[in-house]
């Protein structure tokens, strides 16, 4: 009996050698095309905000000069304004933060003690646990990793910078030239491809940037509410610190409001009282209004992607890119399902539904005539 044999036409093998070297050429060139998934979002976010400029008959050129640099002078003016107090609020936390951890040290032990545990192994583990220089060697690796895989694609912070001013550029270029930009694309494509794909840059634009937009306006408002709140909770030493700290966290979804909570919390704890309560209702407070308000009306409807897609998206993003990652993943996965629906799910249900369509026409025509009995 002779043994199958396995033929590999030259074209296969033409074809896996191509895929091989293009994995190998985007691989070498993952910088570049980190600077490209930036720029998109940031032209995808800002998209919008053109177009209405471009509705008052400004250049589509000028119009996004004036936009970046209305842009520019917003978060300089916001910097100006209440950055020292930022500033100085976070520092003066750092240099109390020793004091803050003896206080959480010391009811740690009281509350092991209270229920029976007084082991010298249980006590040293708790000093050790409250330590400023183990927490801060702790902190220091976390951040170390994140920012590792963040900037390892860039390979340091000042490719990282230069990474993020070229994303800006190249954003402004997308938006002033995006008709040629387009057209180009597609013509690549065969048709009926290119008309299909043309049709879907509009709709993606405005998912990606519709996220965005929602992530950054949900964490404007409660960035505000979160300083106000603390400042009546107790805590207006730190209030717009920790108020800041909160809303930038808040940008990362799922994880961002518990990181941006822990700091207050333990400002809270150790002043003791009733500060601890007021400042976690208001955590808790704020997290229900996110998850139940504000999440669904201006992310969720824009996004129109399950939150365990969003889950996941935030997962895959931080592990491959750290917190870039987690903040431009996301977005990706939300344009990326406008592909899928439109240009998959949709044709394959009308096609479904005319094959069903079909076989009952069929089988209607098929089908016998009843019988008549004649009197």
């Amino acid at each position: 009996m002779s043994e199958p044999r396995i033929t590999i036409r030259p074209l296969n093998l033409l074809l896996l050698v191509s895929t091989g070297l293009l994995l190998v050429l985007l691989w070498q060139l993952r910088s570049l095309l980190l600077v490209l998934m930036i720029a998109i979002v940031i032209a995808s976010t800002l998209a919008p905000v053109i177009r209405a400029a471009e509705n008052l008959r400004f250049p589509r050129w000028l119009a996004v000069f004036l936009v970046y640099l209305s842009s520019i002078a917003l978060l300089t003016g916001g910097g100006i304004l209440i950055g020292p107090t930022v500033v100085e609020q976070i520092q003066r936390l750092f240099l109390k933060l020793p004091a803050y951890l003896d206080v959480l040290a010391s009811l740690a032990q009281d509350l092991v003690i209270r229920f029976g545990i007084s082991e010298p192994q249980v006590i040293d583990l708790i000093d050790r646990m409250f330590d400023i220089q183990s927490l801060t060697g702790w902190a220091f690796r976390s951040s170390q990793l994140l920012l590792v895989r963040s900037l390892g694609v860039t390979r340091g912070i000042i490719d990282g910078v230069f990474t993020l001013i070229l994303s800006l550029l190249l954003s402004a270029y997308m938006l002033a030239g995006s008709k040629n930009l387009i057209e180009g694309i597609v013509s690549l494509f065969p048709k009926p491809w290119d008309e299909r794909l043309a049709a879907q840059v509009v709709p993606v634009s405005q998912r990606m940037g519709g996220y965005i937009q929602g992530r950054v306006l949900v964490s404007a408002i409660l960035g505000i509410v979160i300083s106000v709140g603390l400042r009546f909770a107790g805590l207006s030493e730190f209030a717009l610190g920790l108020g800041v700290i909160a809303g930038i966290t808040n940008l990362i979804p799922f994880f961002g409001p518990v990181l941006g909570a822990i700091p207050a919390l333990i400002v809270a704890i150790a002043q003791g009282g009733w500060t601890f309560f007021w400042v976690l209702l208001l955590f808790v407070f704020i997290q229900n209004v996110e998850t139940y308000l504000l999440d669904p009306l201006l992310v969720g409807g824009s996004v129109k992607v399950a939150p365990i897609y969003q889950l996941l998206a935030v997962l895959g993003g931080t592990i491959v890119l750290g917190i870039i990652g987690a903040l431009i993943v996301p977005p990706w996965v939300a344009g990326a399902s406008v592909i899928l629906q439109n240009l998959y799910l949709e044709p394959k249900l009308a096609a479904e539904k005319k094959t069903s369509s079909q076989i009952i026409t069929s089988e209607e025509a098929i089908k016998p005539p009843p019988l008549s009995i004649e009197r």
